[in-house]
């Protein structure tokens, strides 16, 4: 028996010419704080030699797939706190490969096979650019894998761990880079379209002085004196906040810069200014994908079993509660008994009804149910407040009629 794993399993041996030392193999740890699946187990069918069938499991094989995946569907909803950092992973990633400044022929393809070809083409170079030439993205890449190796459970040998952390993190990679060149073809579109890097970094300041002197004349020359009074600051700080503002155009503007004077054309605040412009973008294009973690621990579970702590606690279920109790009848059986409940209400947490020992007064409020098997799994969901019914589902460990008397308290829902 054991309840390090927190989910519900019993399997029982299956008659064989070899001696049998334990008959039944029972798993309960569903009072823990998360939930483990069942289905990766549904292969289980020997120890020590000793064949086994599975006999009850909790949550079923069935809801325990369908609950995995969440890794997949749910990982963002669950973990929205992870996308700010992914997002920062990504453009660390993808930093040293920006601008990408010869993107022309991606789009003077005449067919789609084409537009692939070279978009993928300019993904590969700029990984090899990556390798051969960056520092920030190579580092970044390797720490990232060196982190990916070392998140892989040490029971994994240490040719998968690398095989492993390797696949992870090409995944990532690939993505950022696939991000990037999107982030950096659509700003080329929207240049040669005249729609960003028309006039320079003020073009909407600009567009606001037409405005103002076509609708809001000043002949009394208003406007001028306030500029005089505050000593230029007037101006300058509608000038430098609409540029603030306008982040496409001061992206654009220093991208056309440094393609065609390089990156010395900059000072140091221009590139700073450059590449904080860029991650504002890239880190809302990157947060949804993100998720690759996700799909990651999805792959794992399923496939490789492993993660399975990292993998049900992302997803913080809170359900699938239940706990064993034993019984010794005056024949000296040990009855098993374990009592589950699918849901958990909110406002009424189920630790408070299972788990805290009831009032003096409460105790005399006894019902008696009638199980028809020992081992059975009873769901409290099914019991209702007068305890007069109740389901069992499950195979027993020793068939008997006994009754087993529960407290009303515990089985109210």
């Amino acid at each position: 028996m054991a309840g390090d794993l927190h989910h519900y399993m019993r399997h029982s041996y299956v008659p064989s010419e070899k001696p049998v030392y334990v008959q039944h193999l029972l798993v309960n740890g569903c009072g823990g704080a998360f939930l483990h699946p069942t289905h990766v187990f549904s292969g289980f069918n020997s120890l020590d030699g000793v064949p086994y069938e599975s006999k009850a499991s909790y949550p079923s094989f069935e809801d325990s797939s369908r609950i995995a995946l969440g890794n997949i569907l749910k990982f963002r909803k669950k973990n929205w706190q992870f996308d700010f950092i992914g997002g920062i992973i990504y453009f660390i990633l993808a930093f040293s490969m920006f601008p990408q400044c010869k993107l022309d022929h991606i789009l003077q393809d005449d067919t789609f096979s084409g537009h692939l070809t070279s978009f993928f083409g300019t993904v590969w170079d700029a990984f090899v650019y990556m390798l051969g030439s960056s520092y920030v993205s190579s580092a970044g890449a390797f720490f990232l894998l060196v982190t990916a190796i070392t998140f892989v459970p040490s029971k994994v040998s240490r040719k998968r761990k690398v095989i492993i952390g390797i696949l992870h993190v090409s995944a990532h990679l690939s993505a950022a880079l696939i991000l990037m060149v999107l982030l950096e073809l659509g700003i080329e579109t929207c240049i040669r379209h005249k729609l960003l890097a028309t006039s320079g970094y003020h073009t909407l300041y600009e567009w606001y002085r037409s405005v103002e002197s076509e609708h809001f004349p000043d002949p009394t020359g208003l406007r001028a004196r306030i500029e005089q009074w505050t000593f230029g600051l007037y101006p300058a700080c509608i000038k430098y906040l609409m540029s603030a503002f306008d982040i496409p155009e001061v992206m654009a503007v220093s991208r056309n810069n440094i393609c065609k004077n390089g990156m010395d054309s900059l000072s140091r605040g221009g590139a700073a200014i450059y590449y904080a412009s860029v991650f504002l973008y890239f880190w809302v294009f990157s947060t949804p994908i993100v998720s690759v973690f996700g799909s990651y621990l999805y792959v794992c579970i399923n496939w490789l079993h492993i993660h399975f702590d990292e993998a049900f606690s992302s997803l913080r279920i809170a359900n699938y509660k239940s706990f064993t109790r034993f019984h010794i009848n005056p024949k000296g059986d040990l009855e098993v008994f374990t009592l589950a409940v699918d849901k958990v209400r909110n406002e009424n947490p189920i630790y408070k009804r299972l788990f805290i020992v009831p009032q003096a007064h409460k105790l005399r409020s006894t019902c008696t149910v009638k199980v028809p098997k020992s081992g059975s799994l009873i769901q409290v969901g099914k019991v209702n407040r007068n305890c007069r019914k109740t389901s069992a589902t499950g195979e027993n460990f020793r068939a008997n009629g006994d009754r087993l008397r529960l407290n009303k308290t515990l089985l109210t829902p």
